[in-house]
């Protein structure tokens, strides 16, 4: 083996559920030490060159990195900030793979966290936070990623920006895409999330290990809520975590150097990125993810296997429909295991850095079973930048190696034309309401196509035609839209 072939060799994740948390800079530097202990090296720890950071939103650090760093007492010559994006922990793994490969670092620590839960805690209670600061003129040496946009200035000045909002239209989407009633499609989705909860059960890191029934997580109550339709809260990324997560990896030298034992050896084959058309008005399928097929694809035949020759999924798992799509983008059926974590509903999802703790948990999962593969997919936005990564313990035969798919996907993927000031009839395409925290109806979203083939958002408050739209199934039905207000359905 080449001794600079990278090599994931610590792993390490924090769960915090009692009282307040540590700041999440300590959380992620927790989560680094016991990275270090499970590597069977820990002085590999104090090799590392490099700390990378993905962004954070509970505390916003000029250079968590450097903080990081202070607290594990090593000094660091370079540090790395992500933009925001749940795809960011790939592709900053891809990046470290790409620089202890070159030589431009031997060792390279990856890590990300959230002290969110606390974090509104000590607002409920109206307590200024004790965390660390840093003056902004301190900064990182790196800043990863292009920045994350979701909506359109269209979509925006509609309100639409938020994912409780969007995934809930995808999985309306996905069931007008495979003509089923809407009690048929939260029969496959809240299948598909009890069975999340019952790998949590399992997984000690989990913010919620309890395992659930499919009527439990699909039957909206007092402690369910609806909030954005059809999904109750059980259907929702849990973002009220104190979590942390990290991975270090080295060179194999440096590796041997330090006598990590060989069983802790996890390495990249392939990795695929790509990103799809970037606002849901122009997406000319809403139900479907040409990026995550031609990112999985890639990555796949970079590490020269084929899907059916994966044993360990974990796709990101935000929202059902997020699953869904990516399942059938993959070519992977629903009936299997999809989740080595639980998912982000209950293993729990801290923001945009839940993939570092999946990473960490298919590491385990690959050491447990040498022989196998693994596969971990990461989603940023309304589904759309996509990271997929193939994972073994076997070294690669040709390296570490990963790709980008866009010129692939600008070349051949449709847009849809926006229609955003249309007046007239429309095609009911799909919708969502958002609901108030007592459970009311508050504000409908709904996107129509227009007998050109145009796609139109428009929104009401109308309560009478938001309770006509979660009660009767008017997918496909003529509706009136007056320059982005919802008028009516005939």
């Amino acid at each position: 083996m080449d001794g600079r072939q990278p090599v994931l060799v610590g792993v390490g994740r924090v769960t915090h559920r009692e009282g307040d948390a540590p700041e999440p800079v300590e959380l992620m530097a927790e989560a680094a030490r016991r990275a270090g202990s499970d590597s069977g090296a820990p002085g590999l720890l104090a090799a590392v060159q490099s700390v990378r950071v993905v962004q954070l939103l509970s505390r916003r650090y000029p250079d968590p990195g450097r903080l990081v760093a202070e607290r594990l007492g090593v000094d660091v010559a370079h540090t790395v900030l992500s933009t925001a994006g749940g795809q960011t922990p790939q592709q900053l793994v891809d990046r470290a793979c790409d620089d202890i490969a070159a030589r431009r670092c031997d060792a390279v620590l990856v890590t990300g966290g959230e002290s969110w839960r606390t974090r509104q805690r000590l607002k409920r209670r109206g307590e200024a936070s004790p965390w660390s600061t840093q003056p902004d003129t301190v900064q990182p040496s790196e800043r990863f990623g292009a920045e994350l946009v979701m909506s359109s200035p269209d979509e925006l000045r509609l309100g639409l920006s938020d994912p409780v909002q969007a995934y809930p239209m995808v999985e309306q989407a996905l069931r007008a895409r495979h003509g089923r009633t809407l009690d048929e499609q939260l029969d496959i989705a809240s299948r598909l999330w009890a069975r999340c909860s019952e790998i949590a059960v399992d997984n000690p890191h989990a913010a919620l290990r309890r395992a659930l029934t499919p009527e439990e997580i699909r039957t909206p109550g007092p402690d369910n809520r609806i909030i954005g339709f059809p999904y109750p809260k059980l259907m929702n990324s849990n973002a009220s975590v104190d979590q942390a997560a990290a991975l270090l990896l080295c060179s194999a030298e440096e590796a041997r150097r330090h006598g990590v034992p060989r069983d802790r050896w996890v390495f990249l084959h392939g990795a695929g990125e790509g990103q799809d058309v970037t606002f849901l008005s122009e997406r000319h399928d809403l139900a479907v993810s040409p990026a995550i097929a031609a990112a999985g694809r890639a990555a796949l035949d970079l590490a020269g296997i084929g899907v059916d020759d994966v044993a360990h999924v974990d796709l990101y798992s935000c929202f059902p429909s997020a699953v869904q799509v990516a399942a059938e983008a993959l070519g992977l059926p629903l009936d299997r295991d999809l989740t080595v974590t639980g998912g982000l509903t209950f293993a729990g999802g801290p923001w945009n850095a839940y993939v570092v703790g999946s990473l960490a948990a298919m590491a385990d999962v690959l050491r447990a079973d040498p022989d196998a593969w693994g596969l971990v997919s990461a989603n940023g936005g309304f589904l759309t930048k996509h990271a997929v990564g193939v994972y073994s313990c076997r070294p690669p035969a040709a390296g570490t190696r990963w790709t980008s798919v866009q010129d692939e996907l600008d070349a051949s993927v449709p847009r849809r034309e926006a229609a955003p000031h249309h007046r007239g009839a429309a095609t009911l395409e799909t919708f969502t309401v958002v609901h108030d925290r007592d459970g009311a109806p508050e504000r409908g979203w709904a996107f129509a196509l227009t007998a050109d083939g145009r796609r139109t958002l428009a929104v009401s408050d109308d309560v009478d035609l938001l309770q006509a739209l979660e009660r009767d199934d008017l997918l496909g039905r003529r509706v009136d839209v007056d320059d982005g207000r919802l008028l009516g359905v005939s």
